[in-house]
């Protein structure tokens, strides 16, 4: 969500100078409001949903909830992310379905906003929820249109009723309304109609979608709008309001690096609700607008139900209780590790998935080192090996490891590292299966957890003293017997800071540190 980036920023700081106060004057409550009102100003929010967000947020701030709360800091923020929820509409609102199919969506909006594209996210979103959703070229007027909607629909694997060539040739309007038509004999129960825009508001185009709509008379008119056009986009949609009227909007480009706080207007503006959001190129990066879910992200508060919602869509549950059977029976294989890694992948950008936890906004650097294609390097080395191979890591000797190397594309160097980590992975999800919290490299032990095996037998090791490093390697030995001299317990010793995998640490603002991230690229990459 780069739209909304500077936004969770400036807000973010301006809260973090409450969290020292143990009760708020009224000189505090005033500064943070200009503070905030200066952050929306900057984000291009409308003026007079500033206004009026900031003079709300004043009032309750400075009322009885406050004055009571345990947490004055903590109840302003509250307050701050119920306004932000209420200026992006309040609650949730889905497509309204026609009683008797088909029903028909008409898109509208400026040119080069991505109305093309979203309507084959939106063809694909339908398709995956059991609709058969027609596409209809109705934008005759931009070059290749046609065509683009072809491809789109091809990617999306529904079909497209394009029966003019466009390029300036054909009427929309019949076009849309024949569409109509056909969807009823073959049983199609969306339809969605592309229609045409152009580079600025004009009375040619608005009388050609209020003639589409009057033809096709349908059940959800969508303004497709860009998140990057700054204060343009408020006057756009009054004017789109006033001349074809819409019952939903869908905000196109968050993923943009502009200010984007117009954004933020339309819904207040309009009265009109924001029903999806597009956060990239691909068909797949679609979501429904969710205004509480969304509120949390800019104030970098997280965005957890979104995630657990894409790893239910990407994991397959039967293909996980195999995986849960083959670890307590310590049958878990590269074969199942490669599965799982694929299934990750499939759940989308790790980088976003990050991102949705609450305080990714601390770790923006780090995440932006991340790097993705770890996890293909990992894929290429396994899948490099043979059935045998992967079934029994045991068997890969000297020789084996050299064809993996060399059939990856990688080093010697990786497939050893690959194979460790494996036998690592499958240790601690072993433990996990059998009812036992594992030890993660760099988190030391978790107290009152004891992991697989008794807390007898960790009391015992606990109670061992460490005369040193007992590796057969002098340069690693004289490294982990200077670090233990230092305090600092080298890498898999347990030692009692930092953090494996980017599961936690000991950074008082909880958020994972840079090593943590490069502990858990490593254990995805190389």
């Amino acid at each position: 969500m780069a739209t909304f980036g500077t936004l969770s920023d400036r807000l973010t700081e301006t809260f973090k100078n409450l969290r020292t106060k143990g009760k708020l004057s009224a000189a505090d409550v005033d500064g943070t409001v200009r503070e905030i009102r200066r952050a929306l100003l900057d984000a291009d929010v409308s003026l007079d949903v500033v206004k009026s967000f900031t003079s709300t947020v004043r009032e309750r701030a400075l009322g009885d909830e406050v004055n009571r709360a345990l947490n004055p800091a903590q109840q302003v923020v509250q307050i701050v992310n119920e306004e932000l929820v209420g200026i992006l509409g309040g609650q949730q609102r889905r497509l309204q379905f026609a009683k008797n199919p088909p029903t028909v969506i008409m898109l509208a909006g400026l040119q080069g906003t991505g109305k093309t594209t979203l309507a084959g996210k939106l063809a694909k979103w339908l398709k995956k929820d059991g609709h058969t959703p027609l596409l209809v070229a109705a934008d005759l007027q931009r070059p290749n249109a046609v065509n683009q909607l072809q491809v789109v629909g091809e990617q999306a694997g529904v079909q497209v009723f394009a029966p003019e060539p466009g390029n300036g040739v054909g009427d929309p309007v019949r076009v849309a309304k024949d569409a109509v038509a056909h969807a009823h004999r073959a049983q199609h129960d969306v339809v969605i109609i592309d229609t045409a825009g152009r580079l600025g508001v004009d009375a040619e185009m608005m009388k050609q979608a209020a003639n589409i709509r009057k033809a096709t008379n349908p059940d959800e008119v969508l303004f497709v709008i860009d998140a990057m056009i700054g204060q343009d986009a408020v006057s756009t949609a009054k004017a789109f309001q006033e001349g074809v009227d819409f019952t939903g909007v869908v905000l196109s480009k968050l993923d943009g690096d502009a200010r984007g706080g117009a954004a933020l207007s339309v819904a207040s503006v309009t009265g009109r609700p924001i029903i999806f959001a597009s956060t990239g190129e691909t068909l797949d990066a679609f979501e429904p607008f969710h205004p509480d879910r969304m509120a949390s992200r800019i104030l970098d508060l997280g965005d957890i139900l979104t995630l657990i919602e894409q790893a239910q869509e990407a994991f397959d549950e039967e293909e996980a209780l195999k995986v849960a059977e083959k670890l307590a029976t310590e049958q878990f294989t590269l074969e199942d590790f490669l599965k799982q890694m694929q299934q990750l992948r499939g759940a989308g950008s790790i980088k976003k998935m990050l991102g949705m936890l609450p305080g990714a906004g601390g770790m923006k650097q780090q995440l932006e080192n991340f790097d993705e294609r770890e996890i293909v390097r990992t894929e290429a080395i396994i899948q490099s090996m043979t059935p045998a191979e992967r079934r029994n890591p045991k068997l890969l000797n000297g020789s084996r490891r050299l064809r993996i190397a060399k059939g990856s594309g990688m080093t010697v160097t990786d497939v050893n590292q690959l194979v460790q980590r494996f036998e690592q992975a499958a240790k601690m999800m072993k433990t996990v299966a059998r009812g036992g919290v594992p030890q993660v490299p760099g988190m030391g032990p978790i107290p009152g957890a004891g992991g697989y095996g008794g807390g007898k037998r960790q009391a015992a090791k606990g109670k061992k003293k460490s005369s040193g490093s007992r590796s057969g390697n002098p340069a690693k030995r004289a490294a982990e017997n200077a670090a233990l001299a230092s305090g600092v317990a080298p890498a898999g010793q347990g030692g009692a800071t930092g953090s494996g995998f980017g599961l936690g640490g000991s950074d008082a603002k909880g958020a994972p540190s840079e090593e943590d991230l490069a502990a858990l690229q490593k254990f995805l990459g190389r």
